[in-house]
């Protein structure tokens, strides 16, 4: 799948993801196509975890919504991914079943947001996180948290720990390979 993180630390705020596509047991790697999984939208930048679908989709859903994609808040980000949801659904065929007794319409996305006002989490269920620290999604997850978890309280910046967390995915999961995308930035306010 992935590993993509998000971290927060000393008002500063990194993103990052690797750039390994996988179909069952074959990958995809960066020799082969550019897999760019971090795209901007205004001062914000997505990157997702799951299906390749989801990335075009996501990208031309998003940047096509003009004013009605903000991203600055956890409320906005909610507001803006029910909205993308029903898109989904309407223009784009999107599958919502999971499971049998699923409380919601599931969208199939695991989501991170960064911009210069926080770091956010957004579920296949459209649940929202604010997160303070740092997060992780895909199937390295697990591997990425422990790392930045370790080098968070150091001296190491936003970027150069949401940088460890990718290099954690990358080392012990069988679907996460670089080259890297690593963005970071100041935060507002």
């Amino acid at each position: 799948m992935t590993t993509c993180v998000v971290v927060k630390k000393n008002r500063e705020i990194a993103i990052a993801c690797d750039s390994l596509v996988t179909f069952g047991d074959t990958r995809l790697s960066h020799a082969y196509e550019e897999n760019n999984k971090m795209f901007q939208i205004g001062a914000s930048y997505v990157t997702l975890a799951g299906t390749a679908a989801h990335f075009p989709v996501m990208r031309k859903l998003l940047t096509g919504m003009g004013e009605d994609c903000k991203l600055n808040s956890r409320d906005e980000v909610f507001d803006t991914f029910t909205k993308a949801h029903q898109i989904l659904k309407d223009q784009y065929f999107l599958n919502t079943k999971e499971e049998e007794d699923d409380p919601y319409e599931s969208s199939q996305i695991a989501t991170l947001v960064a911009n210069p006002y926080g770091i956010f989490g957004i579920y296949s269920y459209r649940e929202v996180f604010s997160f303070d620290r740092f997060w992780g999604i895909g199937s390295g997850r697990n591997f990425a948290l422990g790392a930045m978890y370790a080098a968070y309280d150091g001296p190491a910046t936003a970027r150069e720990i949401a940088e460890i967390g990718v290099h954690a995915g990358a080392e012990f999961d069988k679907s996460t390979a670089g080259p890297f995308q690593i963005l970071s930035f100041p935060m507002q306010g």
